[in-house]
């Protein structure tokens, strides 16, 4: 998959589209991401893959899980980065709370959509999500086909 190039303007890192096609996506939060520095580093070169991450809650905190920082060749000498290390995410009391409320009782799941810059600092789309069935994805795949089509139509027609 090639990279797509970007704006000076351009804010975000890595969108995680297969979640988009495995979840129906009910409600969204930004957290942040506490980094070492050479994962800064790394996001600034969009080294970065969240394609296989979740996210945890665990004595009341906030946990992002299985996301993918490369280190750069010129991260420094002295330490042993570890790329899939766990990474605590940023969100108030509240809104944690509601994640909790969320995952426990309704039996949904926390799912990273989006990583951008928010004012020099990375931050988190997450997501409350409900799993899709196989059904749910063919409907999906047929209703995003008929608008491709509906378009092509009404351009050319």
């Amino acid at each position: 998959m090639g990279k797509k190039k970007t704006s000076p303007g351009d804010s975000t890192i890595i969108v995680n589209r297969k979640a988009r096609h495995d979840y129906f996506i009910e409600d969204t939060y930004e957290a942040g991401i506490a980094l070492e520095g050479w994962e800064v580093k790394s996001l600034r070169a969009k080294s970065v893959q969240i394609k296989e991450s979740y996210i945890l809650i665990k004595n009341g905190e906030a946990w992002l899980h299985g996301a993918h920082i490369s280190a750069l060749n010129t991260a420094s000498t002295h330490i042993k980065p570890n790329p899939l290390r766990t990474r605590k995410l940023l969100l108030h009391r509240n809104e944690i709370d509601r994640l909790i409320g969320a995952v426990e009782r309704k039996g949904y799941t926390l799912v990273p959509v989006k990583l951008y810059w928010k004012k020099g600092r990375a931050k988190v789309e997450v997501c409350i999500a409900k799993g899709k069935q196989q059904h749910d994805k063919r409907h999906s795949e047929k209703d995003r086909d008929w608008e491709r089509q509906k378009s092509r139509i009404l351009k050319h027609g």
